[in-house]
């Protein structure tokens, strides 16, 4: 992660809420207002216990904010943290190449059958993929096939 991430007052409020609800701990939370949703960054090893007992974590947040929540688990590696913003799609392969203008692409492979899976409803999976993977690894963009 070369940039601190900062976190405005209510993207703090925010994990404080959703730390004291599901006791894992949250690195970041990005909050997208066109989606109506928060997606949390849990730390590696947490996401179980941010989830709950089927979803029963999930739930109860997502009736508190009156927004969809979503969990993503953090890793160091790219290629790993990319896989896991595509979860539970099943991913074959993620190839990061540096471009000759100096961009930074991620090509993913997933499963035939998972496809729509981690593209998502409307691309909001690959859309929550590319923002993470920005904001993160500084890759530019994330071309799922």
């Amino acid at each position: 992660m070369a940039n601190k991430i900062k976190l405005t007052n209510e993207e703090m409020r925010q994990i404080a809420l959703f730390e004291s609800i599901t006791g894992a701990t949250a690195k970041d939370c990005v909050i997208d207002t066109k989606n109506n949703r928060l997606i949390f960054v849990v730390k590696e090893g947490d996401l179980k216990k941010a989830v709950g007992r089927r979803g029963s974590n999930v739930k109860l947040l997502k009736k508190m904010t009156g927004r969809d929540v979503e969990v993503v688990e953090y890793a160091d590696n790219p290629i790993d943290f990319v896989k896991n913003t595509l979860a539970p799609a099943r991913v074959r392969e993620v190839r990061i190449a540096d471009r000759s203008d100096g961009r930074r692409i991620a090509f993913v492979v997933v499963e035939p059958r998972d496809k729509g899976v981690a593209i998502g409803r409307g691309g909001r999976t690959a859309e929550r993929a590319r923002h993470l993977a920005k904001r993160y690894f500084q890759i530019d963009n994330v071309v799922i096939s």
